[in-house]
This record gives C-alpha cells, sequence and structure tokens, in this order.
C-alpha cells in the first residue's frame, strides 16, 4: 500500500475534494495525516465527524503564509495541494486575492516541500485553467505553470511535483446540483444560466482516485487529466426538476426557471486540453497524461498517443437525459 506508515498532509483537508482524500488514505493505513485548511468550524466538525481516529491532526492556517506551510509539512512524505479560492464570481469581484491564495498560496507549497524534503506533491487544478476567460482559471493555468516549473527550478532538491486537472465535482460545495435542489425546496424556483451551457462534470469518487493515481503514478512535472463525461445544463436542469419534484411530492408545473445569462468570465463551454497540449499528451485508459516539458516522456502501461484535437465540451456528444438521471441517482445527489 502506497501511503502505508507514511506521513500525509492535505492542504485544504476540509473541502469535500480533502476529505474524499483522507477516507481513502486512511484505508492505507498512515502513520500520521495532517489536515490544513483556516476554517476552525469545518476543523471542529471534521474533528467530530473522526474522533476515533487518532491517526489524524488538525492545523489552522493559510497557504498565504509560508511559515505556517513549511511547519506543516516538517517530516511529511507526501502531500495534497487542494486550497483554493474556487468561485468564479468571488475570484472576478477579488481579483488579487484569487492571486494570493492561489498563485502565491501555490508557490509557498513548492518552496516549503522542497525545504522540507517532501517526496511527492500533487496540485489540483481545473479545466477552467485551459483558454482562462476568467481570473479563477487564469491563476489557476499560472499555479499549474509553477508546478510544472518547479521540476527544473527546484536545483538539488529531490520533490516530485505534479498537476491534476478535472472538471466540475458532482454534489460538492457550491455545485450546481445542491443549489438547484436547495431553491426548488425554499422559493421553488431556479435560476439558470444558459441551458445551452455544456460542462465536464465528474464524482467525487473519480476525482479522488484520479488524484491518488496522479500521486503513485507522478514522475514530475506532469499534468494528469480524467477522462470526464460530459452534461448539458439543458438536461440537468430537466433531471434535477423531474427528480427533486417527484422526491418531495412537488407538482413539476410549480417550479419556474428563471434564466439570468452568463456570470462575469464564465463560458458557454469548458477544455480538457488545448490542441499543443494534445499534440504531446499520452492517453490511458481512464486519462490522459501530459508530460513535463522538461522531463523525458515516461512510459506507462498502457498508454498511448493521443488524438491531436482541443477536447472541448462543446464539441462531444453529452450524456443523454436517462443516462444523466441515473448518474445523479446513482451517486445519491438528490
Amino acid at each position: 500500500m502506497f501511503f502505508h506508515d507514511k506521513k500525509v498532509l492535505i492542504i485544504g483537508g476540509t473541502g469535500t475534494i480533502g476529505q474524499g482524500l483522507l477516507k481513502k488514505v486512511l484505508k492505507e493505513e498512515p502513520q500520521v495525516v495532517r489536515i490544513f485548511s483556516r476554517d476552525e468550524q469545518k476543523q471542529f466538525l471534521m474533528q467530530n465527524q473522526f474522533a476515533e481516529e487518532v491517526r489524524l491532526r488538525f492545523l489552522i492556517g493559510d497557504v498565504r503564509s509560508y511559515d505556517r506551510v513549511v511547519s506543516a509539512m516538517e517530516d511529511i512524505d507526501y502531500v495534497f495541494h487542494t486550497a483554493a479560492m474556487k468561485h468564479v464570481s468571488f475570484c472576478e469581484y477579488n481579483p488579487f486575492e484569487a492571486v494570493l491564495t492561489n498563485i502565491i498560496g501555490t508557490y509557498n507549497v513548492i518552496k516549503a516541500a522542497i525545504a522540507q524534503k517532501v517526496k511527492k506533491v500533487i496540485f489540483t487544478s481545473t479545466d477552467k485553467a485551459i483558454s482562462p476567460t476568467n481570473n479563477y482559471g487564469a491563476t489557476k493555468l499560472t499555479a499549474e505553470k509553477l508546478m510544472t516549473s518547479a521540476e527544473y527550478s527546484k536545483g538539488s532538491g529531490k520533490t516530485i511535483f505534479a498537476s491534476v486537472r478535472f472538471g466540475n465535482v458532482m454534489g460538492s460545495r457550491g455545485s450546481v446540483i445542491p443549489l438547484f435542489k436547495k431553491q426548488i425546496l425554499e422559493i421553488r424556483e431556479m435560476t439558470v444560466t444558459d441551458q445551452s451551457m455544456s460542462r465536464f462534470m465528474m464524482t467525487l469518487d473519480q476525482a479522488t482516485s484520479l488524484t491518488i493515481e496522479a500521486m503513485k503514478l507522478a514522475n514530475g512535472g506532469e499534468t494528469f487529466i480524467l477522462k470526464m463525461p460530459i452534461i448539458s445544463l439543458g438536461d440537468l436542469v430537466q433531471v434535477v426538476k423531474e427528480e427533486v419534484a417527484n422526491k418531495y411530492h412537488i407538482p413539476p408545473d410549480e417550479i419556474k426557471l428563471r434564466e439570468i445569462g452568463l456570470r462575469p468570465g464564465e463560458k458557454k463551454y469548458e477544455e480538457l486540453m488545448t490542441y499543443d497540449e494534445s499534440l504531446h499528451a499520452i492517453e490511458l485508459p481512464n486519462m490522459f497524461v501530459i508530460p513535463s516539458p522538461f522531463q523525458p516522456s515516461p512510459q506507462y502501461k498502457n498508454g498511448k498517443k493521443a488524438k491531436p484535437g482541443n477536447y472541448q465540451s462543446g464539441n462531444a456528444k453529452p450524456l443523454g437525459k436517462e443516462e444523466l438521471r441515473n448518474f445523479i441517482i446513482q451517486e445519491k445527489l438528490i
């Protein structure tokens, strides 16, 4: 087992991805797992949830503080860096705050990992980093570049750095399904940006499995990208409306749809890779790998050269409405 008897730090460990990672890592019997975040209330709730777990340590801190990050990494083997400002609109209206957390924070993680001789660091990025039209995507793209460039800028350091890039995680805090459900139950209305939008969607289990797989496979400087299903927002709206109405015995015609248009910085579609990235990408059965430009291209079992393309959510066929419904029911998202 990869994490057996190892020391693991999860930065942003109280978030949806952080908690998902924790549950999987604990199954491999690590020596200790440190949860690092700035949210005292979430840490308190998580501490109660895992009250029987003696291997957990809870550290209050912010990735903006290098001193706190380097202290948290003392004697750590593996680091998952999931902390970020993630909401597009908040990053648009508070752009430098997003820079401080997503870029300066990531740089602090890199410096601290090298100083503390950490074995591997995995950074969680987003499909919004591709051809970004918003500040969130731009800061995540820069953070990805920092992770990749750390491979040649680390000097004599031995730490391996890599990134994972994924789309929207279904059911995570702040995602659209819980929001739609809340709106229906409270005001019998759903505020929809644009029903012609498409998005890459994945489950929490898929996101955390990819992140752990990337930790195990990383040789240095790669970006790992899960192959994700595409959903149409219009289909999602209809399925959520029907399923919530059915579960809570609400007449469907009482639920109104209100289109509000794209918010500042939003795109109608997302991309997994740029065309240029696809020229160098390696395709595995369940993911793509973009190798580091500063390292020899690694060999992977069952790996083959990816087909050149943009890999846009707007160019490919989305899940059918019933497939989407089954996906949501299976994941117990309503």
